[in-house]
């Protein structure tokens, strides 16, 4: 028998929802995956989503859905982890392709229950963005989270779907008091044993909200201080939990999943943003791909790099900042995205205490 597990938002949704496999159901390598191929700029530094035709390699599982092997490539200058979880992970990764909105993609999630007659669907979200109204100040991401909601909503599918939120407010998105009264039961407390599968993934991959909900497993606690606008979240014993939450409920709640239910493309997907939520997440993505081109590609400068880091800890330390990401300290340190990786390795070595995996520990001392 099959599971199929939608992650919500894409990029460390995939890699959560590959977490999730292995605590419930023992990741015997018969769960699919259905996800968004949506990465950071860092990785894809085209802005918005991958279709179909932005790969090779990929298998047709139905006329409408696609899988991504290890061997399938993006076709530059796009990008995409998928290849490589494809590659790590027992699960079968197949690709949302929202070009034709909640209509197109309801056609794909169809078609793939109908081929697979899967014995559960999970729609997971990691941070609980999937349950904003539209109008909080500090929603940023909602239009991937949105779209999955009002497709498992309106899709005809054999089983109930099953709506569940793991690592609330780990996004830094929507406050996990905001939440709580929309939960329903406690599916399952993530362990250091549960992480075990996806360790090596969380080496490179980029994802922060996927990265502190492990941390937190392995027993992180503290405040993390993500993305370029250094937002903080809290590390709680309620970090690593997932809870269910009704279908209906979550619908309900979202103005944004409410109205794009019936659109028939990603550009009107994101008119109904902007106009609900006031923005739309790719004109973000749009506007930083346009800066970050004009970046020069340089090499690490060690002795500078420390001495910034220094500086940079000092002040997040008066800000009760215990921890941090490594793309929050590249954005920091205004370094080239690019470097990331060359940054991450290179701390690591020089200060190995400070590795909270998949976090850094901001020093306690002067």
């Amino acid at each position: 028998m099959t599971r199929l597990i939608i992650a919500a938002g894409g990029g460390g949704d995939a890699v959560a929802a590959a977490m999730l496999d292995a605590a419930l159901y023992g990741a015997r390598g018969d769960t699919v995956v259905f996800t968004y191929a949506w990465d950071r700029l860092l990785i894809d530094p085209v802005p918005g989503p991958r279709g179909a035709d932005n790969f090779t390699g990929l298998e047709q599982v139905t006329p409408a859905v696609w899988s991504v092997p290890a061997d399938a490539r993006p076709i530059a200058p796009a990008g995409s982890t998928l290849p490589r979880l494809a590659a790590e992970l027992p699960q079968t990764f197949t690709l949302i392709d929202p070009r034709y909105g909640a209509q197109g993609i309801t056609r794909q999630l169809e078609e793939l229950v109908g081929h697979l007659s899967p014995e559960s669907i999970d729609l997971l979200d990691v941070g609980g963005d999937i349950l904003a109204r539209g109008d909080e100040p500090s929603l940023k991401s909602p239009l991937a989270d949105a779209l999955t909601l009002a497709v498992c909503c309106q899709v005809d599918a054999n089983v109930p779907i099953r709506l569940l939120v793991a690592g609330p407010g780990l996004d830094g998105e929507l406050p996990p008091a905001d939440l709580r009264s929309v939960f329903d039961s406690l599916v399952h407390t993530f362990t250091p044993k549960d992480v075990e599968p996806v360790g090596a993934v969380l080496e490179w991959h980029p994802s922060e909200a996927t990265g502190m909900l492990a941390a937190t497993a392995r027993g992180v606690r503290g405040t993390c201080e993500m993305r370029d606008a250094g937002l903080p979240v809290p590390l709680t014993d309620e970090s690593p939990t997932v809870h269910e939450v009704d279908l209906d409920e979550a619908f309900n709640r979202n103005q944004l999943a409410r109205t794009i239910a019936t659109t028939s493309s990603l550009d009107q997907v994101e008119a109904h943003s902007r106009e609900i939520c006031g923005y739309s997440e790719i004109d973000y993505e749009r506007n930083k791909a346009a800066s970050l081109g004009e970046q020069q590609s340089v090499e690490l400068d060690p002795e500078a790099v420390l001495s910034r880091l220094d500086r940079f800890e000092a002040e997040a330390r008066a800000r009760g900042v215990t921890h941090t990401t490594f793309r929050r300290i590249t954005e920091a340190l205004d370094l080239n995205g690019s470097l990331r990786e060359d940054l991450r390795r290179f701390l690591i070595s020089s200060r190995p205490e400070q590795y909270a995996a998949p976090l850094w520990r901001i020093a306690t001392h002067d």
